[in-house]
């Protein structure tokens, strides 16, 4: 073998490796390369309890209930299911029933969602994408005092 042939010997190997490193990440990272879950994904895909992921949707009106401290119990909704999420932490200061947020925490039994983190819209035009999409899709998207049906379609504004 030349000089040059040992060298693009090694140069194709080193890319293989390379590859195949690359496949097996993306395989093992196939379900978690998703910004959030929506409880209907959740119920969908049967996550086990005890996954880390990001749960995202609307504050469910009239399901936020203050406890002692700094503990807040409230439910996530994408219109179609919901899920009860436990925070212990400071909320939010744009967070409130009805608007876009994205949790993240640990699933755990029986439909309960334990959060680290609550992050709240930006402004009074920001909804996750994929959760205005599915409002969309049911026809329950509003934007303005109407919805989509009846003419109030918008699309979600992104940062």
């Amino acid at each position: 073998m030349t000089r040059k042939q040992r060298r693009l010997t090694l140069i194709a190997a080193a890319l293989a490796v390379l590859g195949v490193a690359l496949g097996l990440v993306l395989f093992a990272m196939r379900d978690n390369i998703v910004f959030f879950y929506s409880p209907t994904d959740l119920e969908a895909k049967a996550v086990t309890p005890g996954t880390r992921l990001r749960l995202g949707g609307l504050v469910a009106e009239g399901s936020v209930e203050k406890g002692e401290g700094q503990n807040v119990t409230f439910a996530v909704t994408d219109t179609n299911r919901s899920i009860t999420v436990r925070y212990t932490g400071l909320l939010p200061d744009l967070f409130r029933e009805g608007q876009g947020v994205v949790t993240e925490g640990v699933l755990e039994s029986a439909g309960l969602f334990r959060a680290d983190s609550v992050l709240a819209k930006h402004d009074e035009n920001y909804m996750p994408r994929e959760v205005a999409d599915s409002l969309k899709e049911q026809g329950l998207w509003q934007h303005g005092g109407k919805t989509d049906a009846q003419g109030g379609g918008a699309t979600a504004a992104s940062e």
